[in-house]
């Protein structure tokens, strides 16, 4: 469901508040999420902590009040490896016109989610 959606939002601490940024996303083969990034981030500094994070996208239709939501749960790590970071940095393109050239990468420790229903 999450590879279906260009976009959630992505919820950390910084300095022991609760944060939520909207960011765009892709979805690895193993079900990871990785996000784009930039230099000063919270995100990045949480990454760098290995902090648990969670990643939330939705698809909710106004009218019919259905559709679903999921949660992806785990510590979050910056992506070093080059060969990696060069495939993501050509699959997934930051929606803000900003320097974004750091990778974070939430594994999927923990899915849960729902479904609206009539």
């Amino acid at each position: 469901m999450l590879a279906g959606v260009p976009m959630g939002r992505v919820g950390f601490t910084q300095e022991a508040l609760p944060m939520i940024r909207p960011v765009n996303h892709l979805v690895t083969a193993e079900g990871d999420i990785i996000i784009r990034t930039h230099a000063g981030a919270a995100l990045l500094s949480s990454a760098t902590q290995s902090a648990v994070v969670v990643y939330e996208a939705d698809r909710i239709d106004e009218v019919t009040h259905t559709g679903w939501s999921v949660m992806v749960t785990g510590r979050a790590g910056r992506v070093t490896d080059a060969r990696l970071l060069s495939c993501y940095h050509a699959a997934l393109t930051p929606w803000v016109s900003r320097d974004m050239e750091y990778m974070v990468r939430i594994p999927s420790e923990l899915v849960t989610g729902y479904r609206l229903e009539r």
